[in-house]
């Protein structure tokens, strides 16, 4: 024998129900079946409606009456043969005249009592079966049908009757001492064992009656079918990543559903679960899929960590005070209190001090449970015995579950890691003896992120999923979203990592997405559908998204993006830029956004700021780890000037050198500020600091070559005029270098706690000699590198290079 279970979507409509006679059909070729079906779709919550309206003395129940009568006909006239039809429309028109009587009763007295209520209630199973029966018949399926208000028997607790198991399931076998190869039973449904009144089995009912007929036939399985592949390892539409649970025990299932996996109902299995007798959650609208076993031995097979659950919408009472320590009763009191007014705990933490006691209840039941605790410790509280009670709302419970967590050493470490990382603070904690379920609170608002972070975490299959936003799309930004848009897959299949554009801006627009920007046509996008843009508006909505490995780019030359660092880094947002005005500021800003990272478990990165893509910042913080310690620093840090010099000749005007670098993009718009030195003076200033050594930039001499008059005019073009009335200067500049067989490198030098930065000449021994082009190097001597030096060397310029380093730095963080 199995018992299979159709929930209200795969008997809702005609399409479904075609697919449930499927597969009754082929399982009965094997084995008798008792099918129990609950009401469509939609209609117990219909019935409630028009039973509560009409005792209201309000006649729109008749509307939804109405409603009820024209679904089930329709349903009648799709899947019964006309042959047929007539007689199954009349069983569905004398028990909609019975639904139609009781209402107008109810309207006419204005009255509805439990009692009634119930009635009203079942008859939503009971058409459903009605039509299921003679549709199944039709099929020539071997089939009859039950009412379950015969074999079920309950107390008169209308509403949630309890089940008087003994009796029912000795009905229930003398029922089925012959039966047919199918026997279709309503769930939900049952009678009162005192005067054989219809009762209802409350909230799960249809799962009751399945599993109630399950445990009295000892049926070798319990099957509910339904609109799911099984119990997910977290809620899907919370977390898209989320996938069916092969194999579970019971008592992991009871937890998940507990915590809000809405499959199955914990009190309903009770009865298979004392026969042990397995539940195969399946889908009825996708047959070939698995489902989720759940078995005594289902704890032996699979992760340690089963599934990730949740309550979305939780208030949590703490009574705390000197008062409570060692005196008894305490307990007993809040609960009894809690009892009095019906109110239901979910999660319950007390500190072994004794000061305090944390319980977890629904939000819709805060004011009634404050009420209640006050007026219980009413004496305590005046007499300050006991703290004013403290009730929190807008919260969420999160839950890890599974049986072997027991046996894994770390869950609790990952789990705190995993939030922490995301910024996400933790409430209260709560876990059993058992380890079967690690319980905390959080903030309603990140109930998403908390969920889909710890998805990542313990389930190292899915993609770990990077939020990024960005803001600046010029050359370098261009290039870092085509480089990411080309190493998509890559990054998925080798390293589960899925980088997600959620936010693009320029100076003008704004254009943010809860899913990925489309790469290959965000510039659309963002020109047609961004909003206008502002940095507090970007850096709010960013914040606001609250999404998951969130990760700001600031791929601009701004002064102002920086100064918003400081409040993206405290919503837990990782920084990533090329922009040196933050590390190059002063020192308590500098440092202080180190802190500020820390402290929110996000990073500060910024390794393009020296170098683009060359490994020179990262390469610093290595050797200061590894116990190393850095003496002096040797750079030439500006491509721009590095090809200055050796593209200069003497032989053509220094000012066409400098129209020629700023025409294949290697200088600023401005080139003044390349030649300032001003650029190359903030990177060996980010190096000091990144060294160890407390340094400002007015700290660093700096050696001018460009003459004042130039730099001091007042437009690019008067700036290329003087630069040609002091050519000579230039000219000097390399006839004495050549003359001494020498190249000139715009450098830069730290060493005993002093920078500077100006032209030197270098000749063929030194490595600053053959440096091309726009490249660039630096030596770090070091307690382990005295003599000959550490060089890190290559392109330091260009919209490549540089978002590729950008690349890096995100990779960074992904790796964490």
């Amino acid at each position: 024998m199995l018992v299979l279970k159709f929930g209200g979507t795969s008997v809702g409509s005609a399409e479904s129900l075609t697919l449930v006679r499927e597969i009754v059909t082929k399982k009965s070729k094997s084995d008798s079946l008792t099918v129990v079906v609950s009401a469509l779709g939609g209609i117990t919550n219909n019935l409630v409606n028009c039973a509560n309206l009409a005792a209201s003395g309000n006649e729109s129940y008749e509307n939804i009456l109405q409603d009820v009568e024209n679904r089930h006909i329709s349903l009648c006239n799709v899947l019964i043969p006309v042959s047929l039809r007539s007689q199954t429309i009349t069983k569905v028109k004398f028990l909609l005249n019975d639904l139609e009587d009781i209402c107008r009763g109810v309207f006419l007295i204005q009255e509805l009592s439990p009692r009634s209520s119930d009635h009203i209630l079942s008859f939503g199973e009971r058409l459903s079966s009605t039509i299921t029966n003679d549709y199944f018949k039709a099929g020539d399926l071997d089939v009859n049908l039950l009412d379950p208000r015969k074999i079920i028997k309950t107390d008169g607790q209308f509403g949630n009757a309890v089940v008087d198991l003994e009796l029912s399931y000795s009905n229930i076998q003398k029922e089925y001492e012959t039966h047919a190869q199918v026997s279709i039973c309503p769930g939900f449904l049952a009678s009162s064992n005192i005067d054989n009144l219809t009762t209802t089995l409350g909230r799960g009912g249809s799962d009751y009656t399945a599993a109630l007929l399950a445990a009295a036939l000892e049926a070798q399985c319990l099957e509910i079918w339904t609109d799911v592949s099984g119990m997910m390892t977290a809620n899907p539409k919370l977390v898209p990543l989320a996938h069916p649970i092969k194999e579970l025990s019971y008592e992991e299932a009871m937890e998940l559903s507990h915590f809000g996996a809405k499959v199955i109902y914990p009190p309903t299995i009770q009865p298979v679960l004392d026969k042990e007798i397995p539940v195969l959650i399946k889908n009825t609208f996708s047959v070939n899929d698995e489902g989720t076993l759940i078995s005594k031995d289902g704890m032996i097979n699979g992760h340690w960590i089963k599934g990730i659950s949740s309550i979305d919408d939780v208030a949590m009472c703490t009574l705390s005070g000197s008062g409570m320590v060692a005196v008894p009763n305490f307990s007993y009191r809040l609960f009894s209190a809690l009892s009095r007014e019906e109110v239901n705990v979910i999660m319950i933490t007390q500190a072994s001090s004794e000061h305090t006691i944390t319980v977890g209840i629904d939000r819709k039941d805060a004011e009634r449970a404050r009420k209640s605790i006050e007026s219980e410790f009413e004496h305590e509280l005046r007499q300050r015995k006991v703290n004013p009670l403290d009730v929190e709302t807008e919260l969420s419970i999160v839950a890890l579950v599974g049986t072997k967590m027991r046996q894994q050493v770390g869950v609790s470490a990952t789990l705190f890691e995993t939030l922490s990382h995301n910024g996400i603070n933790v409430k209260a904690i709560a876990q059993g003896s058992t380890e079967l379920n690690i319980s905390v609170v959080v903030d309603k608002k990140n109930l998403s992120k908390s969920l889909n972070s710890l998805h990542e975490s313990f389930f190292l299959s899915d993609l770990r999923k990077f939020n990024l936003f960005m803001i600046g799309v010029g050359n370098v930004g261009k290039s870092f979203l085509s480089q990411i848009q080309k190493q998509q897959e890559f990054l998925a299949n080798a390293f589960q990592v899925n980088l997600n554009i959620s936010g693009l801006a320029n100076s003008r627009k704004m254009y943010f997405s809860d899913d990925s920007i489309d790469l290959d046509n965000w510039e659309q996008l963002l020109e047609s559908d961004g909003k206008a843009m502002t940095l507090d508006s970007f850096t709010d909505t960013m914040a606001g998204m609250n999404l998951r490995n969130s990760i700001f780019i600031d791929c601009t030359a701004s002064e102002e993006i920086p100064k918003l660092y400081e409040k993206i880094l405290s919503n837990s947002i990782s920084v990533v830029t090329p922009n040196k005005i933050a590390c190059s500021s002063d020192f308590n800003t500098y440092l202080g956004l180190k802190k500020t990272a820390t402290k929110y478990r996000a990073r500060f990165l910024f390794e393009t700021n020296v170098g683009a893509g060359l490994p020179v910042v990262s390469t610093v913080s290595d050797l200061l780890k590894s116990g190393d310690r850095i003496h002096k620093i040797q750079a030439v840090l500006s491509g721009t000037l590095n090809f200055l010099f050796n593209t200069y000749d003497a032989t053509q005007k220094f000012s066409d050198v400098v129209k020629e670098a700023k025409a294949a993009g290697y200088t600023e718009p401005d080139p003044r500020l390349d030649l300032s030195g001003k650029d190359v003076m903030r990177k060996i200033l980010i190096l000091a600091r990144e060294s160890g050594y407390k340094l400002e930039l007015d700290d660093i001499q700096n050696n001018p070559f460009v003459p004042e008059e130039c730099m001091n005019t007042d437009s690019i073009e008067s700036f290329y005029e003087k630069l040609d009335e002091y050519d000579e200067v230039f000219q000097n500049i390399y006839k004495k270098a050549s003359e001494e067989g020498k190249r000139i490198k715009y450098v830069a030098t730290f060493e005993q706690g002093e920078a500077k930065t100006g032209l030197e000449s270098f000749g063929p021994e030194h490595p600053f000699y053959e440096l091309h082009g726009k490249d660039n190097i630096v030596l770090f001597q070091t307690s382990r590198y005295p003599e000959q030096p550490l060089v890190v060397k290559g392109a330091g310029a260009g919209a490549e290079v540089t978002a590729s380093g950008i690349f890096a730095d995100i990779m960074r963080i992904t790796s964490i």
